[in-house]
């Protein structure tokens, strides 16, 4: 499903939308309605990100609103079970966005059954480097759910290929170094390093960190194959609740369109 939907948005001229939300935010029972709105506004693909108490790739943005999460008791079972309920009315194609922890305590394979079970098409494990755990990594290449791999600015090129290789789905290019979160302007060598990219793997390109404004989202799509945007909508929800972060969402979507 996350193929088709960049074959789609390819064939339009456009580029995907891809929005980021933590599950149990800003609300406990927020997940579902966040995720029907998100979809009714035009969102591509949803990343799905399960709070964690570590959460050292996130900015603060994302961090409270990961805290926040655990305090209204939101689990990794809940997460399954909100996605399951979304699907059940619903196609969007839908990322979980987690850290490795989180996995291992529920238990690799039965995670992996579970949620391509509950309805996920993807899975991003921020801190699974490309042969930091060749077993798991197989797991997850073996499994229904495409393996979204990450590439940064710093990554060493000849090892790019190598990454997509072990991937699916996209290939999320961090458009800077640090952690995540809404930025006043995109790096001057974005373009180029996209361009690079594209010319050294097969899979579409989505970037992400940083992408704060429609404006912002029209230059990234312009390059890209994807834009990702999260901290700006959680905080965005954070103040005005899910209709404000629905309107933001189709801002952005009018830009790309």
């Amino acid at each position: 499903m996350i193929a088709s939907a960049f074959a789609a948005r390819r064939e339009d001229g456009r580029a995907a939308l891809i929005p980021y939300v933590t599950a149990g935010h800003p609300a406990a029972d927020s997940t579902v309605p966040v995720l029907h709105a998100l979809a009714d506004v035009g969102a591509d693909i949803i990343e799905l990100g399960v709070p964690f108490s570590d959460p050292l790739a996130d900015g603060p943005t994302i961090q409270a609103s990961s805290f926040r999460s655990l305090q209204n008791g939101t689990t990794v079972e809940r997460v399954l079970a909100d996605l399951r309920r979304f699907r059940a009315e619903r196609d969007t194609p839908v990322v979980i966005f987690t850290y490795l922890n989180p996995v291992l305590r529920y238990g690799v394979e039965a995670f992996l059954a579970d949620a391509s079970e509950a309805g996920a098409n993807g899975l991003l494990l921020t801190d699974v480097p490309l042969g930091a755990d060749p077993e798991l990594e197989l797991a997850v290449a073996g499994s229904p759910l495409d393996f979204i791999r990450l590439v940064a600015p710093t990554t060493e090129e000849d090892r790019i290929p190598d990454i997509a290789q072990g991937g699916s789905g996209f290939l999320y290019y961090i458009s800077r170094t640090g952690v995540t979160g809404a930025r006043s302007e995109l790096r001057q060598d974005l373009a180029g390093e996209v361009e690079r990219l594209r010319g050294l793997v097969g899979l579409p390109v989505a970037v992400g960190f940083g992408i704060s404004t429609a404006d912002q989202a029209r230059e990234v799509g312009a390059i890209a194959d994807g834009v990702v945007v999260g901290s700006a909508l959680v905080r965005i929800m954070d103040e005005g609740g899910i209709e404000a972060g629905a309107r933001f969402v189709a801002d952005l979507r009018a830009a790309l369109d």
